[in-house]
């Protein structure tokens, strides 16, 4: 039970942290790969408060993660991981308001048949 806990705060954490470098790159605007601008993108984009959370974010479940690489076999955690695949699409569907197509969605039930196969097994 402890493991499972410890899987879905790595997992809950690593998407937190996407959806506020998105939120956060929403309002930096795009990054062009022109190098005279490119230092100064970035520069924006790592001063913006919302990547700066999702950035301690994916610090933070990157601890959770060697805490559970800890106590797990890593063939039962790095499969059940891609279940924030299955959250990012769900926030990026209901939260970000993306149009996701149904072979998205097709795409979601086959990771979640396979990451149920996997933590049974």
């Amino acid at each position: 039970m402890k493991q499972l806990i410890l899987l879905l705060v790595t997992v809950s954490l690593n998407v937190f942290g996407q959806l506020m470098m998105k939120r956060g790159m929403s309002s930096v605007g795009a990054i062009s790969g022109d190098l005279s601008l490119l230092v100064e993108s970035l520069t924006r984009a790592i001063m913006n408060p919302y990547v700066l959370a999702g950035v301690a974010s994916y610090g933070f479940s990157t601890v959770f993660w060697l805490v559970l690489l800890s106590r797990v076999e890593l063939s039962y955690a790095y499969p059940a991981l891609s279940m924030g695949y299955v959250l990012i699409t769900l926030v990026s569907a209901f939260i970000l308001g993306e149009q996701v197509s149904a072979m998205r969605w097709a795409g979601v039930f086959v990771i979640v048949t396979g990451v149920i196969l996997v933590t049974r097994g």
